[in-house]
């Protein structure tokens, strides 16, 4: 049976859905952090019902429209693969519909690396959902992966726990859900070490392993790209000055095309080796510059410990910004 969670009951008056109801349609990977992010989720006053059949949601979205309880203006529905392939398929084109409509639905999905899920089920010890007779944790994982495959495809936000405390990945829902609660784009920059791979919830991913490593200079290998002795050797490198100002330009000329599409959530990646100095100076950053021109931007640091979303401060304007032309 689904698990509901947070029900109001006052009855407001009528409104209109479309200005008012929003829905989240949250899924990922068994192991990924679902569960915490559908607490969190009812922490900021959604209704959630976890683990609906997916043959059932249209149905209860279309409730949750037409009512006028005010409990089901914030809806958030978890949904994983204990669904037939086709019952899956169908979201995706009822999201389509929703969003065509004027409703405002998204869709989060969470995502781990193998190895990690690995090390996640071991410590808990509990058992897959798709584990059978016939299949091991491995090669459920990996029919999960394909069965949730049209779910990622259309998802607006994705976001990899791999490296994230149960903290860190509650801190990252609220600030980027509640991002969205105004309207506005939710816009995250990322740093990470390439030794580590690329994450998966980027948008866009950027290299700066060719600009100079302040690894190599005396003093700074222990420090990292968010103190102040890091932060005047990379501002002395020319270079770096410009690949501030390349990635800036090219994010600021995805704005308006995200908007257009309605898209509500925009990740920017930007890697080293390690992720502890160039990538992590750069997304600061990045951020500075961003967070002088629109509301909400926020920076994370995957190289660093618990990375956790750090929101982002205006740039002083006595301070230049990277040209754009």
């Amino acid at each position: 049976m689904p698990r509901v969670r947070s029900r109001r009951t006052r009855v407001g008056p009528a409104r209109s859905a479309q200005e008012v109801v929003r829905i989240i349609i949250l899924s990922g990977l068994s192991g990924s952090g679902k569960s915490v992010a559908l607490h969190m989720l009812e922490d900021l006053g959604f209704y959630c019902i976890d683990n609906i059949p997916a043959a059932l949601l249209k149905a209860f979205v279309s409730h949750t429209v037409r009512s006028p309880e005010v409990s089901y203006e914030r809806t958030a529905v978890g949904l994983d693969a204990r669904n037939t392939a086709a019952e899956i398929a169908s979201v995706p084109r009822l999201v389509d519909e929703l969003k065509k409509s004027g409703i405002s639905c998204e869709v989060i999905f969470l995502v781990a690396a193998e190895d990690e899920l690995l090390r996640r089920f071991a410590e808990t010890r509990r058992k897959h959902p798709m584990v059978r007779s016939d299949l091991n944790l491995r090669e459920a994982m990996t029919l999960e992966r394909e069965l949730l495959e049209p779910l990622a495809a259309v998802a607006d936000l994705i976001i990899d726990t791999s490296r994230l405390s149960v903290h860190a990945l509650r801190d990252i829902i609220h600030k980027r859900v509640e991002q969205r609660s105004t309207g506005r784009l939710s816009i995250t920059f990322e740093s990470f070490g390439f030794k580590r791979g690329i994450p998966a919830d980027a948008d866009f991913v950027f290299d700066a392993r060719a600009l100079p490593n302040p690894y190599w200079e005396p003093g700074l290998r222990n420090l990292t790209g968010r103190d102040a002795e890091v932060a005047h050797f990379m501002q002395t490198q020319t270079n770096v000055t410009a690949f501030i100002a390349d990635i800036a330009r090219f994010v600021r000329g995805r704005i308006p095309e995200y908007a257009a599409g309605n898209r509500g959530y925009l990740t920017v990646a930007v890697g080293c080796t390690g992720g502890q100095h160039r990538s992590v100076y750069i997304v600061e950053r990045l951020a500075e510059i961003f967070a002088a021109e629109f509301e909400g931007v926020t920076a994370r640091h995957g190289g660093l410990p618990d990375a956790k979303l750090f929101g982002a401060r205006a740039r002083a304007p006595t301070e230049p910004l990277p040209t754009t032309g």
